[in-house]
């Protein structure tokens, strides 16, 4: 956190909105953040062990003193006008609405790897502007009572996405849910081709362990979107088709590889044209060989390994339910 969150506080610092507190939890850091956190004029509150994202979150609102609570990451920079924009999107609301802003499609580093995770981002939180499937925790606003009543972010769960859980349960609960892409954060990426690889696996891993939990792997979710998703299946339908060519020695087998490309390209043409409309050329025909050929392959990885310990935890579940039944009878 030391890395960014001095960044993070002068751009905060920096908003030409001025009512507002900012208050830092930090998660029992081993580094010097807190010596960097205390250069600011912001509420400081150190926790006693390392508790994870939500339990960061959590501490920080129930100490927070204000009407609405701003979520916001170590890594991430307010732009200047973005606290401005809230305002004014709270005002045209109603409370018990939960709002949500997204990435800067240029990031604050300008890395190929950077800039495609940074537009991939914006494009797939802002798709469904008025009724998104989450708010994601990088931009965040909710009013501080129904932020209470609803218990806060989940604090016994997965690493991360605990902010899709909590979309999900705020939404249940009546809460709407609403995206305004002009409310922005810069993040701070940084990163190469390994960072965006092992990003792709640990993303797809925890995102459909927790989609196969609730029966919702197919739907249209943000950055699992359907895009993605026909993304990386057809990828995969072309690959297995041109194996089958080469040791069945059948060439008819290639002729839907050209069509179902081409077919992909169609899905994806928005995404693909926003990369063009960032970048220039040729970072768009960059983008557009990492997200059709490469980007596929963490992605696959990181659901297959999501399906295993998915069986894996089902099967467990099955045992100790038929040991506690084999128990009862051998009791009656």
């Amino acid at each position: 956190m030391a890395a960014t969150i001095g960044q993070c506080l002068e751009a905060a610092f920096r908003s030409d909105y001025k009512n507002f507190e900012v208050v830092v939890v930090d998660d029992h850091s081993d580094d010097n953040s807190v010596e960097i956190i205390k250069k600011y004029p912001c509420k400081l509150i150190c926790l006693e062990k390392r508790s994870g994202t939500s339990k960061a979150r959590n501490t920080g609102a129930r100490n927070s003193s204000g009407d609405y609570i701003f979520f916001i990451d170590a890594d991430c920079l307010l732009e200047q006008d973005t606290l401005s924009i809230v305002n004014k999107t709270l005002f045209s609301n109603e409370t018990g609405v939960m709002i949500g802003g997204t990435y800067t499609k240029m990031p604050y580093d300008r890395t190929f790897y950077s800039i495609f995770q940074s537009v991939f981002v914006n494009y797939s939180e802002t798709k469904n502007i008025a009724a998104p499937d989450y708010i994601a925790a990088h931009a965040m606003i909710v009013d501080a009572v129904t932020f209470e009543k609803s218990g806060g972010f989940p604090e016994d769960f997965m690493p991360i996405i605990e902010d899709i859980e909590f979309s999900h349960r705020l939404r249940r609960s009546g809460c709407r849910l609403l995206m305004n892409p002009d409310i922005q954060v810069r993040h701070i990426f940084n990163f190469t081709l390994m960072k965006s690889l092992r990003n792709a696996v640990k993303k797809s891993m925890y995102w459909n362990m927790y989609s196969l939990e609730n029966r919702d792997v197919f739907k249209d979710s943000g950055s699992a979107s359907i895009e993605l998703k026909t993304n990386v299946a057809l990828l995969f339908i072309n690959v297995i088709l041109i194996v089958l060519s080469v040791l069945l020695d059948v060439p008819g087998l290639l002729y839907p590889v050209i069509p179902l490309f081409m077919f992909n390209i169609f899905i994806n043409r928005k995404l693909l044209m926003l990369f063009y409309k960032t970048g220039g050329a040729l970072f768009g025909a960059k983008a557009f060989i990492y997200y059709t050929i490469v980007y596929p392959v963490p992605i696959a990885i990181g659901t297959f390994r999501a399906l295993i310990n998915y069986l894996s935890a089902d099967r467990q579940i099955k045992i100790k339910n038929a040991v506690r039944g084999k128990k009862r009878e051998e009791g009656s």
